[in-house]
C-alpha cells in the first residue's frame, strides 16, 4: 500500500492501515520532513502525539514508493495534485486502484482532482474517500463513518474493504463527482461559518448558514452531474456540519481569524497546514459562473478573500437579498 502526502491526513490513513497489519510505504515532499520522521517515529510538524509502527516506511523516492503497490492513496493537496501524479503516473501498476483523498479543485482547468487523474492517464481505476472525519480523531481510533466513491462498483467495494476497521466505517457509492465535490465546497462555507463566529454572531447564525451553504453545494453539484441524495450523507451535509463546527477545521480557523479582523495573508502565514478552502473558493468562484450557478456566500466569502471586502458587510450583504422560496427544485 502506497500512501502519498504525509501531512495530517495523509498520515492518519497510513496509521489505520498499518494497524490493520499492512505494509504501508509513506511518500513525504521533502527530504528533512522523512529524516524527521524516520528519527522520531512520529509525524511532530502535522500529527504529533502518534508513533509510526515499524511497518511504515517513509521515503522522497516515489520510485521506492510505487513498485509493486496494488492500491496507491493520493493525500496531495489540490495545487500540487497534477504535478505529482504527473510524476508518479509511469510508475503505477496497470490494474492499480488510485484513491484521491485530497478535497481540492484544481485553480486554473477547475477538475476535480479524479478528473485531473483521468485526463493526465485515461482509462485508470480512480475512487474517490470523503466524509466527515478529521485527521487527529481517526489516528485517535475516534468512531468514523466516510464514504468511497468509483465509477465501477467492484472498486469502491476493493477500496471499502480496504479501509474498514472497526472504529472506521466504510460506505460505497458510485457517484463520484458528488462525493468529490462535498468536499472542497463545504470548506468555502467553513470559511463563512468561521466569520460568523469571529464577528460573534451565535448558533442562530451558524444553523441558517450551513443549511443555505447546503443548498448552494446541492446546486452546482447536481448541475455537475451529481445526486441530490450524495449531497444529503456523509460526503455532503456529514462533511459540512463537520467542518463548519468542529474545532478542528482549518477552513472554519481561517474565517474565525478573518471575522476578528486579520488578513488572509496573516492567517496563512501563521498556519502550518493548508487550508483548502481558501484557493477552492477562487476556482468554485469561476466554476459557478461556467455552469451558471447562484451562490451568495460563496460569492462573498470570494470578495472577503481576494477583494478586501469587510466581513460584516459580506454577512449584512447576505441577509439584505431578495426574499426568497426556501425550496426550490433541483435540476441538471
Amino acid at each position: 500500500m502506497a500512501v502519498i502526502g504525509a501531512g495530517s491526513w495523509g498520515t492518519a490513513l497510513a496509521l489505520l492501515l498499518a494497524r490493520k497489519g499492512m505494509t504501508v510505504k509513506l511518500w513525504a515532499h521533502r527530504q528533512d520532513h522523512v529524516e524527521e520522521l524516520q528519527a522520531n517515529r512520529e509525524n511532530r510538524a502535522y500529527l504529533p502525539g502518534f508513533t509510526l509502527p515499524e511497518n511504515i516506511t517513509v521515503s522522497s523516492e516515489l520510485a521506492q514508493v510505487l513498485p509493486g503497490a496494488a492500491t496507491v492513496l493520493m493525500v496531495v493537496p489540490s495545487h500540487g495534485y497534477r504535478t505529482v501524479f504527473g510524476r508518479l503516473k509511469e510508475l503505477l501498476a496497470p490494474e492499480a486502484v488510485v484513491v484521491s483523498a485530497s478535497k481540492g479543485i484544481e485553480n486554473d482547468s477547475l477538475m476535480t482532482m479524479t478528473q485531473v487523474m483521468d485526463e493526465e492517464r485515461p482509462g485508470g481505476r480512480y475512487a474517490v474517500l470523503s466524509g466527515p472525519s478529521f485527521a487527529r480523531e481517526v489516528a485517535a481510533g475516534q468512531p468514523t463513518a466516510v464514504t468511497v466513491a468509483a465509477g465501477d462498483l467492484g472498486v469502491a467495494t476493493r477500496v471499502q474493504e480496504l479501509f474498514f476497521t472497526e472504529t472506521f466505517r466504510v460506505y460505497t457509492s458510485t457517484d463520484v463527482i458528488g462525493v468529490e465535490l462535498g468536499g472542497p465546497l463545504k470548506n468555502i462555507v467553513a470559511i463563512a461559518a468561521g466569520i460568523c463566529d469571529g464577528l460573534g454572531y451565535g448558533t442562530n447564525t451558524r444553523a441558517a448558514l450551513i443549511t443555505r451553504g447546503l443548498a448552494e453545494i446541492t446546486r452546482l453539484a447536481v448541475k455537475m452531474g451529481a445526486s441530490p441524495l450524495t449531497m444529503s450523507g456523509l460526503a455532503g451535509l456529514g462533511d459540512l456540519v463537520l467542518t463548519c463546527t468542529g474545532e478542528l477545521s482549518r477552513n472554519r480557523h481561517v474565517g474565525v481569524q478573518l471575522g476578528q479582523g486579520k488578513t488572509i495573508d496573516t492567517i496563512q502565514n501563521e498556519m502550518k497546514m493548508v487550508a483548502e478552502g481558501v484557493k477552492t473558493t477562487r476556482s468554485v468562484w469561476h466554476l459557478a459562473r461556467k455552469m451558471q450557478v447562484e451562490m451568495p456566500i460563496m460569492e462573498q466569502v470570494y470578495l472577503v478573500l481576494y477583494e478586501g471586502k469587510r466581513c460584516r458587510e459580506a454577512v449584512n450583504t447576505l441577509l439584505q437579498r431578495d426574499q426568497k422560496e426556501e425550496m426550490v427544485l433541483f435540476s441538471r
